[in-house]
């Protein structure tokens, strides 16, 4: 099963948005699953179901910083390196859904008892959540391992 398809079968397992991508995508650069979960399960539903940031998007953004983020001093050029894949991630990702907020793709806000309450009876966590997920996950791979 390659990583798109590990983050997806993670997300339809019950795990956050954000554990899914980073745990299926981390590994590859040297974060093994368990902590990726324990770092991201506090990022789902838009941190912490706030409805703010996507945590497809914020697991994709920490995938991110394990392959270009500044780890030593002077290595200014890492994070701009990192902030420039944030940046081309969050456009194509806007490009392709409208939004990274997770209000926004859900068309409800998951902060409300009543926002959460309509993203269960519609079902979205499992009819739209996956798509983002999957998105997320592809996008982090044409963006760090890009074709030759």
């Amino acid at each position: 099963m390659n990583e798109v398809d590990q983050a997806v079968d993670c997300f339809t397992k019950g795990f956050n948005c954000s554990q899914a991508v980073l745990s299926a995508c981390g590994p590859r650069y040297g974060l093994d699953r368990e902590t990726a979960l324990k770092v991201a399960g506090a990022f789902g539903g838009g941190m912490a179901r706030m409805g703010e940031t996507c945590g497809a998007v914020t697991g994709a953004f920490m995938v991110i910083g394990l392959k270009h983020a500044k780890i030593k001093d002077g290595d200014d050029a890492s994070r701009e390196k990192s902030y420039k894949v944030v940046t081309e991630f969050v456009k194509r990702f806007t490009d392709q859904h409208k939004s990274i907020l997770c209000r926004d793709l859900l068309g409800c806000d998951l902060s409300t008892p009543s926002g959460l309450q309509t993203a269960k009876d519609q079902k979205l966590f499992t009819t739209i959540c996956p798509k983002y997920v999957r998105a997320a996950a592809e996008l982090v791979q044409e963006l760090l391992e890009p074709a030759p």
